[in-house]
């Protein structure tokens, strides 16, 4: 069974279980935080995918960390996949608890890139754009890529949108590669 399908499974269940206790706003919030730590320390990462290292020790590990700081159901699911050996994919399971979090509540993640930093009132405009195209409620980021010259990329979930310089020029290039030019 591949990771992705077993993280779903669990992120599920911890998701169902937090929504019938009500509360699944808080967890999702506990989850963020979890991920954030999980992202900033590829140590702690490391114990937790290490097959030697005893189930005990993972236990001490996660509760030095986040007792007291998350919902005890949240780490108690922590506990229960120390004990079934799925450690090794908690970051993957709290990634996909936000993302089916996100899907239930009509959440969209969406990135523009540009050269410079767009405005607010444009970073607006076109969060209620793609509000109206996604028919959901939209997180927008915007990063800065001065290699994009100039325009932007937006990207919402697979889906991407170029119209920047930089990918019109390679667009311009791969034609007159392709006529020999």
């Amino acid at each position: 069974m591949s990771i992705f399908t077993v993280a779903s499974r669990y992120a599920k269940s911890l998701l169902d279980l937090t929504e019938e206790q009500g509360h699944l706003d808080a967890v999702k919030k506990d989850m963020d935080g979890v991920i954030s730590v999980l992202k900033s320390n590829s140590e702690l990462l490391a114990v937790l995918k290490n097959p030697i290292i005893k189930g005990d020790r993972k236990r001490n590990i996660l509760a030095a960390i986040f007792d007291g700081k998350i919902n005890s159901t949240v780490l108690s699911f922590f506990y229960l996949l120390v004990n079934k050996g799925r450690a090794a994919i908690l970051l993957d399971i709290a990634q996909e608890f936000v993302r089916e979090y996100n899907e239930e509540k009509g959440i969209v993640k969406a990135s523009v890139t540009s050269a410079t930093a767009l405005s607010e009132g444009n970073l607006a405009a076109l969060q209620e754009i793609i509000a109206a195209e996604t028919m959901a409620t939209v997180i927008l980021k915007n990063v800065v890529d001065p290699s994009l010259i100039g325009g932007f990329t937006v990207r919402v979930g697979d889906k991407q949108i170029d119209a920047s310089i930089a990918g019109k020029l390679g667009k311009l290039e791969k034609h007159f590669a392709a006529q020999g030019v």
